[in-house]
């Protein structure tokens, strides 16, 4: 049996941590959602959760989220990266896909997306 997707959250802003946690509440395919507001505390839970998935803003507090990203390639986490972000020009999304980021979505508009990618990413894996 599938225990689940873990799922983490990377983002400052605390209504849309709340509403994407709503989102996901109703997802069989999730096991639990786990949120970091800034570097260190994401740094702290991938260790900790092993996620499956991170949902990774770019404006964060001190480093920003393509510094995340960074990170999570250079130590080789295996967890598909989704960018959920308002700096959505292309400088930006093409920087994120160089750096290993599977998908690369608007906040404001498309954040209703992130469920099917989560199912999406429970196929795959």
């Amino acid at each position: 049996m599938n225990k689940g997707q873990v799922i983490l959250i990377v983002d400052d802003n605390l209504n849309f941590v709340d509403r994407m946690i709503g989102l996901l509440e109703e997802e069989t395919n999730v096991s639990h959602t786990v949120v970091a507001t800034d570097f260190e505390e994401a740094k702290i839970q991938l260790d900790l959760e092993k996620p499956d998935v991170v949902l990774l803003d770019i404006n964060l507090p001190g480093k920003n989220g393509i510094d995340i990203l960074k990170y999570i390639r250079e130590k080789n986490y295996k967890c598909e990266v989704v960018m959920i972000t308002n700096h959505f020009d292309e400088y930006y999304r093409q920087q994120c896909f160089e750096l290993g980021a599977k998908h690369f979505i608007d906040k404001s508009n498309d954040f209703g997306k992130v469920p099917a990618l989560i199912r999406e990413n429970a196929v795959v894996k």
